[in-house]
């Protein structure tokens, strides 16, 4: 179990709280793949490996192993924490190429 300190919301006035991360059931795999679609009320982002890279021809083979639903908010709050870490990746190791 991880324990971490750090602010719930970008208010800075808000007092911190501490973060207990459970990580003994969690599972790393390794997704060079990803789709979103969306409803009214959820966001659904599907994970996977595409198993035919190096096929420069033909039909694409695409593993799908995860998926995760969750509210638009939390959508949002994602987007925010993911612009963040690549503000930083990019400071780090210069900007990504598309």
């Amino acid at each position: 179990m991880t324990d971490q300190t750090q602010p719930m919301h970008s208010d800075p006035t808000e007092p911190q709280r501490r973060i207990r991360l459970e990580t003994s059931q969690m599972k790393s795999s390794y997704c060079n793949v990803c789709n979103a679609t969306s409803t009214r009320d959820e966001v659904v982002l599907n994970f996977g490996l595409n198993q035919s890279w190096d096929r420069p021809e033909g039909e694409l083979e695409i593993e799908l192993q995860h998926r995760v639903i969750m509210s638009p908010h939390a959508a949002q709050k994602l987007r925010e924490v993911l612009d963040e870490l690549l503000r930083s990746y990019e400071t780090r190791y210069g900007p990504l190429q598309d």
